[in-house]
């Protein structure tokens, strides 16, 4: 960002910063925060800290087939999905520090009126068509299915399950009719095409404006991924995209002509930011028009690259047609792969941020503390410009070597000798003792306000945080060579060097203070344990204290130290690295019995079609006899085969049954059994069978003896 547009985004009058909303389907993981959620936070600190005019909204997206898709795996409803998971997200939210104006739900009744007037305003003005269409039916289920109702191969990488509406490998926007070899997930079936009519927003018509406002006016200040993404699809050709779709879960089309069609969540998950909005200014008796409609406003929209094209594309052709404002910037992240491969919930290969509070902050010797390790190693590793990787071993290490060897032992370090060297008080400032080492130590704290403030405005957050370790390594290093504690050896045959010692304790407190401001968008409860440290009130976080070395008062006493960051053992990784293994390896095995249960299924469904009828007659040819196993083994080179040898009272038989694959000869031996007596012989594997046992099969496929409930006479009928 050059000066011009540095400034132009200091003087909005009103913020307005929006994270995606994400999908009240399952838990988040951390790259979920890492991609949209935490870096708006720290945008979002930084300007309260300026007392800047800022509100940040999100909430929880409730509509889409993504909801009932979970609700059919739980066995229950999809309001019972949403409201079990809302307020478990938005826990995990306030655990992690992100600090929403208001998380809000798009199942609110305010959420659908102001859906419904979104699209009734833009269907009155002609901005949208009513377009006839075929459309995927799945004939067995009696439904049209919504793209996430459609699985099929991928046209771009091949993946073989990648839903209509997107490829979860590569992240390619799809539509149904793109997918090769589709079949619908309801019924396992190959759908059909059938007519249907929808509402439709013709992006076509505004591809002159796109291209002007994306690819010239914001050529040099949005992030370059986002411009290629956006350069593709307009070079590739705008088509009209459907608003409402045929579902029975979401907001309900406004028009009578509608029936049974609700608003595409796409269309209605966006209009989300502007119902919380409306929300948030009832809550707080303000005015939320200002922040959508005055052109004095910096709405700036935090989302993953999965998550450009409808906020960059599609959401700003809505609002421009709504007479809304549009983003100013859209600071996509790429994607963050976890330990050499990507984040999968399906595949238990993720890090739930649940999962992270559980067993790091809420556990003994944990914390908030360990909050802001997580948040500082995300901000660390940020996907700004490609895809990244967070590993437990890298965690680890930013937590002891950066957090705690650098920022954490400087400000312990400092007030250690504080406390020891000057009575627990800030010492005083002795201007004329001033040396070149002192006087770069104070331009390093002038400097780092501004080289941290002009990264956070071109939402360079990773570069930004670094700067503030930097400036702790700079303190830790000026330290290093004034050595206070060498100088108070002196004390006793040379008491001026006191002031040695002041100077140099009074500026690393002074530098502590302005850690603890430009830190705090970053890691707001370390920010806020040294504020408790140096007996200071919240107000010193104020950005206009950063760059100052008179922020504590000489004579000022502070508390003792304690220590910001706890050191992380071996063991405590290996724990994870082994959970990671597990949940893998458990998803693995719960596929498997899914399969399991599918096929079992299956095999039910067959065993319900029944044989073609038969006469009387014809059943009454058979003889059924009660026998006794007395010796079973299996047949050689036939896995499935066990030669038996039947006690039937007049004589004993050899029968050959395809039973190895379930029962152990040992085990059968003495059973007593129900045999067809008359069966015409026939050879197996070179042995006569004379007869056949009588055997059922459950739904998982297990084989179980059809025996007699009490012992009864070898030979006995069975009728």
């Amino acid at each position: 960002m050059d000066n011009e547009a540095n400034k132009e985004s200091k003087g909005a009058k009103r913020y307005l910063i929006t994270s995606a909303l994400p999908y009240a389907n399952g838990l988040k993981h951390i790259g979920h925060l890492a991609g949209a959620y935490l870096p708006a936070d720290i945008y979002v600190r930084y300007l309260r800290a300026q007392k800047r005019d800022v509100v940040f909204v999100c909430g929880s997206d409730e509509h889409g087939t993504a909801i009932p898709i979970q609700a059919t795996k739980e066995g229950t409803t999809a309001k019972a999905i949403i409201d079990k998971y809302h307020p478990i997200i938005k826990q995990n939210f306030e655990d992690l520090g992100i600090s929403f104006d208001i998380y809000h739900r798009t199942s609110e009744p305010l959420h659908h009126e102001t859906a419904q007037e979104f699209f009734s305003y833009l269907n009155n003005e002609g901005a949208l068509e009513l377009l006839a269409s075929e459309q995927y039916y799945d004939p067995e289920v009696k439904t049209f299915l919504a793209d996430r109702y459609i699985k099929g191969t991928c046209p771009n990488c091949g993946f073989e399950s990648a839903f209509g509406d997107q490829c979860e490998r590569c992240g390619t926007s799809l539509s149904p009719d793109m997918l090769i070899n589709p079949v619908s997930t309801l019924s396992g079936k190959v759908p059909e095409l059938r007519p249907t009519q929808h509402w439709y927003l013709p992006l076509n018509r505004h591809e002159e404006w796109l291209r002007e406002w994306i690819l010239n006016e914001h050529k040099s200040d949005w992030r370059t991924s986002v411009i290629g993404q956006c350069k593709s699809w307009i070079d590739g050709g705008l088509q009209p995209r459907a608003v409402t779709r045929d579902l029975d879960w979401g907001i309900k089309v406004p028009l009578p002509e509608a029936d049974g069609k609700v608003l595409y969540v796409w269309f209605d998950a966006p209009i989300g930011y502007i119902s919380a909005t409306k929300q948030w200014a009832i809550d707080n008796n303000k005015d939320w028009k200002p922040y959508w409609y005055d052109k004095d406003t910096k709405l700036v929209h935090f989302v993953g690259k999965d998550n450009i094209v409808f906020h960059c594309i599609i959401f700003p052709v809505m609002l421009k047609l709504h007479g809304n404002i549009v983003p100013q910037n859209v600071p996509a992240n790429e994607f963050m792969n976890l330990e050499g491969d990507k984040m999968s919930t399906s595949r238990g290969w993720s890090i739930e941020m649940d999962d992270y509070i559980n067993d790091w902050i809420k556990k003994e010797n944990g914390g908030p503390q360990l909050a802001d390790t997580l948040r500082y190693y995300l901000t660390a590793i940020a996907p700004e410009s490609k895809d990244s990787e967070f590993t437990w071993k890298g965690f680890q290490d930013a937590n002891n070597s950066e957090l705690g060897n650098i920022f954490g032992n400087f400000v312990n370090r400092a007030f250690v000798l504080m406390h020891k060297l000057c009575n627990g008080k800030v010492p005083p400032l002795h201007n004329e003792l001033l040396d070149e080492t002192d006087k770069a130590i104070i331009e390093d704290i002038k400097n780092a306000k501004a080289k941290v403030e002009n990264l956070l405005e071109q939402y360079k957050f990773r570069d930004a945080q670094f700067e503030v370790i930097e400036l702790s390594r700079k303190g830790n290093q000026y330290m290093q060579k004034k050595e206070p504690w060498i100088v108070a050896k002196k004390l006793a045959e040379q008491p001026e060097v006191q002031k040695q010692i002041d100077n140099c304790l009074h500026l690393c407190l002074q530098l502590t203070a302005n850690l603890a401001v430009l830190i705090n968008p970053f890691l707001p409860f370390t920010a806020k344990k040294m504020l408790h440290m140096m007996k200071v009130v919240d107000k010193m976080l104020d950005w206009e204290n950063a760059g100052k070395i008179k922020l504590l008062s000489a004579g000022y006493s502070l508390r003792s130290p304690e220590l910001l960051f706890r050191k992380i053992e071996d063991e405590e990784i290996k724990t994870q690295l082994e959970k990671l293994k597990a949940a893998v390896k458990s998803k693995e095995a719960a596929k498997e019995v899914a399969a399991e249960t599918a096929a079992a299924t299956e095999v039910q469904k067959e065993a319900v079609a029944v044989k073609p009828e038969i006469q009387y007659d014809d059943f009454a040819k058979l003889d059924f006899r009660v026998g006794t196993i007395i010796s079973a083994e299996k047949v050689a080179k036939a896995d499935k085969l066990l030669q038996l040898q039947v006690d039937l009272g007049f004589e004993i038989r050899t029968i050959v049954s395809g039973i190895a694959m379930h029962f152990k000869p040992e085990e059968i031996v003495g059973k007593q059994v129900t045999v067809v007596a008359n069966l015409a012989p026939r050879k197996m594997r070179g042995i006569e069978s004379n007869g056949m046992i009588l055997m059922a099969e459950d739904a998982a496929g297990k084989l179980h003896f059809i025996n007699p409930e009490i012992t009864i006479d070898n030979g006995a009928s069975v009728s």
